[in-house]
């Protein structure tokens, strides 16, 4: 398993996501967002999470869960905090 590359602080997910996900989709995201397997973000995304690593600034990934829907992952830059939520709850 790839290392930890930040910690993710306190999870906390939406009611949105928490209704739409499972709990293994929520779950393998989180572990792959913690590893820096920021899923499918554009590359200017990617590019600033790299950044953001070795800065520091906020984490953000996109993922898709088993049934196809979107959702996001997005550590804040303190790394106090991440948030499992849906695009709309933004």
């Amino acid at each position: 398993m790839t290392a930890r590359k930040f910690s993710l602080g306190q999870t906390v997910a939406t009611p949105n996501a928490l209704q739409t996900l499972s709990t293994e989709d929520i779950q393998r995201a989180l572990t792959r967002h913690v590893t820096g397997d920021w899923g499918d973000c554009c590359p200017d995304d990617r590019a600033a999470n790299e950044q953001a690593l070795e800065q520091g600034g906020r984490l953000f990934s996109v993922y898709h869960a088993d049934n196809n829907t979107k959702f996001w992952v997005i550590t804040e830059a303190d790394r106090s905090s991440t948030t499992v939520l849906m695009p709309e709850d933004y």
